[in-house]
């Protein structure tokens, strides 16, 4: 086994791969004329250009991700002047939406997004098993069970039912497994 296919490195390889993902994602944006434009900003533009103003929880929701991360990509989509941010009906909520910038900015974005979909499928057909579906079970074996409960788990396990190198032993469950 080598050292970049181990257990132990796989949030290591995990953000290295994100990392060079987003890279060459950001590069094509400034290719584009879009310098600074971060790929993270895309699926909340999208959702707001497909669907109008929207609460962050619902972008959040849209997006697949937390409350708090699209909280932060929103605070920085103000900072680039991308998207504006108003009170709701209610206090509590904030309604976002985009900005006459961001408005110009769609069909460079339309093109990009339906030029890295064609370049996914393509990069998913040249491995062993598609990476979106792998991703997809991933999250899902998470949200059954946490990784913090299954490092719990494995603290717990008695020695004897661990490998040399502090994994579970291959022929014995762990303990609560």
């Amino acid at each position: 086994m080598t050292s970049s296919h181990r257990p132990e490195l796989l949030g290591t390889r995990l953000r290295h791969l994100l990392e060079l993902l987003e890279a060459d994602v950001a590069a094509v944006y400034t290719d584009l004329g879009l310098a600074g434009f971060r790929p993270r900003f895309t699926p909340v533009i999208r959702v707001l250009a497909a669907s109008g103003p929207a609460a962050i929880r619902d972008l959040a929701e849209a997006t697949g991700v937390t409350h708090s991360a699209a909280s932060q990509t929103v605070a920085e989509l103000v900072r680039a002047g991308l998207v504006a941010v108003v009170p709701g009906q209610d206090a509590r909520r904030r309604i976002v939406r985009l900005t006459p910038e961001a408005e110009r900015l769609l069909p460079a974005l339309a093109a990009e997004h339906t030029a890295t979909t064609a370049a996914a499928i393509a990069f998913e057909a040249e491995l062993s098993f598609p990476l979106s579906r792998l991703v997809d079970e991933a999250l899902d074996a998470l949200h059954r069970r946490p990784m913090r409960e299954r490092i719990a788990v494995a603290l717990t396990a008695p020695p004897s039912d661990r490998a040399a190198d502090g994994r579970a032993a291959p022929d014995r469950p762990v303990a609560g497994s």
